[in-house]
């Protein structure tokens, strides 16, 4: 049975474990500024009311050198059970925490000389650039889309090449010899062949077509989702964008301005079913005859992100889907729903379609965005 410490309920765990962590520090344990975060974490998961709570939270998060367990274990007796030492004295240093955001400067250990008038100041830094990355765009308030907004226009996006039917000269050795450089070369020379000439194969871009919904059901994400279609659109090179829900609409002319709140004015202009009804299978069998098998989506990346829900029939978004993995280079389904706890693709839609996804994510966050960039750059 665990033993109760000798700690007064009221006493803050914050002001405590750092306090200890000073004790440590005094007794030649290096304790960095990181471990301490991980401590106080730590004590505020088990409290302060369990002997071997505290102590294997202390030790698995302060302790690194085995030769320092005995220190430890001295300190963590007289600090928390109060038993007498010859060795340690004890004294509770008045302790204030400041915290503050990424723009301090870095520190990895706690200030030895940092004293003020009430005692050192232990400085708690946290990042809301790091909150924010993984933050669903549903919960997210007015401020914080604002922030997203600065953070999607800046991301950064790599062309994926593809192999092409032309050939440029090459300056190495290759299997392709060019016969037209080698004869003219050769003409110089009397006719002899002195000065071999070779051809490289070349490469171009890799397209990347985006198929956005703008349903109804995709309200809470739709505009975020919009806005990375625009970075990548003025971000990366030959980039097709189309807006779905009730019909389909191409979007790329208005998505092509550097400016992303015009560019999503005018997309919002040119869509007339935003946030209508969902028919998944019918607006993409539309792009597959006008645009898809045409030649758009011939060796290309497709990007189709939507939560799955649709009205229509999902044999016929099975058979487009299967039309479209058969002509495309790769498929991406992008769910906002998948991060959710016991997400299953029960949508029948998404079941229709999942068997013909080549990669099936996330898309509830700009993290999840950062990751989809990744993988059409690849």
């Amino acid at each position: 049975m665990n033993e109760v410490l000798l700690i007064s309920p009221e006493s803050s765990p914050t002001r405590i474990g750092v306090a200890f962590c000073q004790i440590l520090r005094g007794l030649g344990l290096r304790v960095p500024v990181s471990r301490v975060t991980l401590f106080l974490e730590a004590l505020a998961q088990v409290g302060l009311e369990e002997r071997d709570a505290v102590y294997w939270a202390g030790r698995s998060t302060l302790v690194s050198d085995p030769e320092a367990i005995s220190d430890f274990d001295r300190a963590f007796a007289v600090f928390w059970e109060q038993r007498q030492s010859s060795s340690i004295e004890v004294e509770i240093p008045p302790v204030s925490v400041s915290v503050s955001t990424d723009g301090a400067e870095d520190s990895e250990e706690l200030p030895d000389d940092h004293t003020s008038s009430s005692g050192p100041t232990i400085q708690v830094r946290y990042s809301a650039l790091e909150t924010l990355r993984e933050k669903d765009f549903a919960e997210c308030s007015s401020e914080e889309i604002d922030e997203l907004k600065r953070l999607i226009a800046d991301l950064r996006f790599t062309s994926t090449t593809r192999p092409s039917r032309r050939r440029l000269p090459s300056k190495h050795q290759t299997r392709n010899p060019d016969m037209r450089r080698m004869l003219r070369s050769a003409l110089a020379m009397g006719g002899e062949p002195v000065h071999r000439k070779y051809l490289t194969k070349d490469r171009r871009p890799r397209r990347l077509v985006l198929l956005v919904d703008v349903s109804g059901s995709m309200e809470p994400y739709a505009r975020a989702l919009i806005r990375f279609a625009h970075a990548t659109v003025v971000g990366r090179t030959r980039v097709e964008a189309f807006a779905i829900g009730t019909r389909l609409t191409r979007i790329t002319r208005e998505l092509s301005s550097r400016d992303p709140d015009a560019a999503l004015r005018a997309a919002a202009a040119a869509v007339t079913d935003w946030s209508g009804g969902t028919r998944l299978g019918e607006t993409l069998k539309e792009f597959n005859e006008l645009w898809g098998l045409r030649g758009m989506a011939r060796g290309a990346i497709v990007v189709l992100l939507s939560d799955g829900w649709d009205r229509g029939t999902p044999e016929v978004l099975a058979e487009q889907m299967e039309r479209l993995h058969r002509v495309s280079y790769r498929q991406v389904w992008v769910n906002p729903l998948k991060h959710t706890p016991g997400y299953a693709p029960l949508a029948r839609g998404m079941a229709a379609a999942l068997p013909h996804t080549d990669e099936f994510i996330e898309g509830h966050s700009f993290g999840s965005l950062e990751r989809l960039a990744e993988a059409v750059s690849a």
